[in-house]
């Protein structure tokens, strides 16, 4: 199995197809995690993330060797990013291809809420009136 995992500045999706497609997989699941602008009930303006990267990429590598072991994966992708982000922007990309669709929908979904649970990156989430706050990301 092939994989891509990076923290970085920017994400850009347009390259995800490129990333993921191989002959052998008829399979492209994609999760695209972007800067909303509400959290409960607040404007939100901005988001700032930072990581450790190198635990961060190192536990990011434990969940593609997980994901790969339980699913017949072809390619994997998993990227997240740190600094200042506005709204809309992404802010995490993950996505897996297979031969088949169910082993790269699961892929994904596991991919994504593994790294919410255990990738070492923290949020600060900026709102109206200057207010800020750095986000607990696992309760």
């Amino acid at each position: 199995m092939e994989k891509k995992i990076e923290i970085i500045e920017n994400i850009d999706p347009s390259v995800i197809y490129k990333d993921l497609s191989h002959p052998a997989s008829g399979g492209i699941c994609v999760f695209i995690g972007a800067v909303r602008d509400t959290t409960q009930n607040q404007k939100v303006n901005s988001l700032f993330f930072e990581a450790y990267e190198a635990m961060a990429i190192k536990e990011m590598e434990k969940i593609a060797a997980a994901a790969s072991k339980q699913w017949n994966l072809n390619r994997l992708i998993m990227q997240h990013a740190v600094g200042d982000k506005k709204v809309e922007e992404p802010v995490v990309l993950v996505g897996a291809s297979s031969a088949h669709r169910d082993d790269c929908f699961e892929a994904c979904r596991f991919l994504i809420d593994t790294l919410k649970e255990k990738v070492p990156i923290w949020k600060k989430e900026f709102f109206d009136g200057n207010d800020e706050v750095w986000v607990t990301p696992h309760p």
